[in-house]
């Protein structure tokens, strides 16, 4: 009895120690780049042996795509949030505007996602690649909302890829160009979440007009924070 318990324990151990390897490794590689980046780094930040690190993973690569699936399993559950709690029968041209605004909203607050991609794109295609070629789990759920859309609105319809380079502009440019994004709005706040705010009603403004939103359908936040889902898992 006292063996499996200590068994059970040593397996949680070893949960919360790759858990924990994985949520250091992913902000130095935001913060710094993969490239800058060593396996020795990520022990000496996370406080274990370099070789504990190499049980475990075996290589920074297999760590950098570790953290791929786990975002890429994070963003399908969020996602499916964001759809979970829109009103039923809710008109398409609606749907798809809550979902992009409302996306956007969670990707001005939680950079990660954004950084680790645009970092991805600075490095070798294999990152990147794997990186968007998955399960394609979250296509089919944004296409299923656009083909809705379309077919409600055959003369004016939309194009998904057009929306989600929108939205990647949108979060990038608030992630790598902050002293920017804080000029922009330099007369009137010294806020960082008041200009995210302005920031994002700028996207809901393109997104209200292109989907043909009405003015009392169109989400009034006083905080970017409000449009986000809260959820334990993060990296």
């Amino acid at each position: 009895m006292i063996e499996r318990k200590q068994g059970r324990r040593s397996a949680q151990d070893a949960v919360k120690t790759k858990g924990e390897i994985l949520r250091v490794a992913a902000n130095m590689f935001c913060t710094l780049g993969y490239e800058r980046v060593s396996l020795r780094n990520i022990s000496e930040q996370a406080g274990v042996s370099h070789s504990l690190i190499r049980h475990h993973f075996g290589s920074k690569e297999k760590i950098w795509y570790a953290i791929s699936d786990c975002l890429q399993e994070f963003m399908i559950g969020y996602i499916r949030t964001i759809i979970d709690n829109m009103p039923e029968k809710l008109p398409a041209n609606e749907k798809m505007y809550i979902f992009a605004v409302r996306l956007l909203a969670h990707m001005l607050m939680n950079k990660q996602p954004i950084q680790l991609i645009a970092d991805a794109v600075r490095q070798e295609d294999a990152l990147f690649d794997y990186f968007v070629d998955q399960s394609g789990q979250i296509q089919t759920v944004v296409d299923s909302i656009a083909n809705e859309y379309n077919q409600e609105h055959p003369n004016t319809p939309i194009k998904v890829w057009e929306i989600k380079w929108q939205m990647i502009m949108y979060a990038h440019g608030a992630a790598s160009l902050s002293p920017f994004l804080l000029q922009t709005w330099s007369e009137e706040t010294n806020d960082i979440d008041q200009c995210l705010l302005n920031h994002w009603q700028m996207f809901n403004q393109i997104m209200a007009h292109r989907l043909q939103v009405p003015l009392e359908k169109r989400l009034t936040p006083k905080t970017v924070a409000e449009l986000v889902y809260s959820c334990e898992c993060t990296l």
